[in-house]
Order: structure tokens, then C-alpha cells, then sequence
């Protein structure tokens, strides 16, 4: 289970994350979503103290850090509890998308180099990829490259996955894939909260939505409630400009093209 109460961030005296409560309970999968700015990536990185939060306790998987009397053991041992998949993959760029996977899994877990080989393959099979054991990053799609990224969340078996915009830095045609490898994982009842702007795939993989504007959680609930009956007047306008934007793009591609003579 993930806990999060009173859970503060301030950038150079200006509040980012104001008084943040919510609770994810073990296999839930939740999507955060709300326009750029409103906190969502920040309070993603205090989760696992990427960010040192400003106020506030959070507990994952049993560890629990609170902010004023955190010890460098408790963060170390609250990372240990999640995984980060980042939105521009950080992988090491001089080591094959297997040892990508293998090298934290030793590290983090103390695994032999066989056992870490075995595993690395199994995930690299798992999200599609095993025939690139052996490529760089260099020579990888930015799809193929996420994917890599997932395997190697996968590898430590975190108690959740924190998935960060994990589709906004790829290019259309690779976005489809990377969705699917994330909703085959929840399927087997893995703790995950996903940030995304991808609002059709927020509605179909979260068993719960989470809508968050100027750092505060304005509204939670289920994707039926909340995409299809917001209460709160900041979500039905956010809604309502992503379904026009979604309108207008629709009406553009399929807009005959002009001919000139």
C-alpha cells in the first residue's frame, strides 16, 4: 500500500505540491492527470525522495519516511520499495539493453551474473524485445528504448512502478507499443501509478483517476466518474479543452488536402 498525507513542495518560495493526501492500495493501478504544471512529475519524484518534499509522510510497502526526521537509511530502503520509468528512458548509453537491465539488478539485489542474465532476458521477452539483448541504446527506437526502461523496473520487482509521461517523449508511431506493454503489466495486479496526458488510455487501464491543477488533488474517483461526470469545475474544463484539442486535431487529418496551381 501507498501513503502519502500532508505531503508539501516548494521551488525558489513557490508551492508546487500544497497539502497532498491520497492512498494507492496494493495491485491498484492510478493515473494522475491535469495540465502541465499542476505538480504531477513532482509529486511523482517525492515518492521515492528523486525530490526531498518540504512537509509531509509517505509510506510505501511498509517503510515509512516523514520529512522532518528522515534518515538517509529510510530513503535508501523507501527506493528500494519503487521503480522509475522516466519520460526520456535514462539508459546507459554504453551498455547493451541486457546489461541495461542486469547491471541494477545486481546492484540492487545482489543477483549472480547468471541469474541476472536470466531474468534480463525473461522481462526483455516479456515487453517484446529480446531479439535487441545485444543492441545499444543508440541503435534502439525511442519505443524499443521505454521498453527497456520497463524491463528494468521490472527486474528489481519493486513493491509499485512510477511511470512519469512515459509516452510523451515518442514519436506517434511508437506510443502504441510502449501503452501495451504498460496495461499487459497491470493486468497481473501490479501496484502502479502512471502520470499521462494520454487521457483514452487513462480511462481504460486505471482502476482509479486522479485530477490534479495548481498542486492540489482536485478530484478522484473512478475513470467512469470522473471523465464522464466530473464535480468539480477546474476537471470538466480541463476535460472539455483536451476533448476540443482531440476535436480539432480529428477534424485537421481528415481535412481533404488543397490543391494549387
Amino acid at each position: 500500500m501507498i501513503k502519502v498525507s500532508g505531503l508539501k513542495k516548494a521551488f525558489n518560495n513557490i508551492e508546487v505540491l500544497k497539502d497532498i493526501n491520497f492512498e494507492v492500495n496494493d495491485g491498484e493501478t492510478v493515473a494522475i492527470i491535469g495540465p502541465s504544471g499542476s505538480g504531477k512529475s513532482t509529486l511523482l519524484r517525492c515518492l521515492n525522495y528523486l525530490e526531498k518534499p518540504d512537509a509531509g509522510l509517505i509510506s510505501i510497502g511498509g517503510v515509512t519516511a516523514e520529512t522532518k526526521k528522515v534518515k538517509k537509511s529510510t530513503i535508501n530502503r523507501l527506493r528500494m520499495e519503487t521503480a522509475m520509468v522516466f519520460q526520456h528512458y535514462n539508459l546507459f548509453k554504453n551498455k547493451t539493453a541486457l546489461d541495461n537491465i542486469t547491471y541494477p539488478l545486481a546492484a540492487s539485489k545482489k543477483a549472480g551474473s547468471e541469474e541476472a542474465v536470466k531474468i534480463g532476458e525473461r522481462l526483455l521477452r516479456q515487453v517484446g524485445i529480446l531479439d535487441k539483448a545485444k543492441h545499444y541504446p543508440v541503435s534502439l527506437s525511442g519505443g524499443q528504448q521505454q521498453r527497456v526502461g520497463i524491463a528494468r523496473a521490472l527486474a528489481v520487482d519493486p513493491h509499485a512502478l512510477l511511470f512519469d509521461e512515459p509516452t510523451s517523449s515518442l514519436d506517434p508511431e511508437w506510443v502504441g507499443e510502449v501503452l501495451k506493454v504498460i496495461s499487459d503489466i497491470s493486468k497481473n495486479d501490479k501496484t502502479m501509478i502512471i502520470v499521462t496526458h494520454e487521457m483514452d488510455f487513462a480511462r481504460e487501464i486505471a482502476d482509479r483517476v486522479i485530477f490534479m491543477a495548481d498542486g492540489n488533488i482536485v478530484e478522484e474517483g473512478h475513470p467512469g466518474e470522473v471523465f464522464d461526470d466530473p464535480q468539480n469545475e477546474r476537471t470538466r474544463k480541463f476535460l472539455k479543452n483536451y476533448t476540443t484539442q482531440q476535436t480539432v486535431g480529428s477534424q485537421e487529418e481528415n481535412e481533404p488536402e488543397l490543391l494549387t496551381v
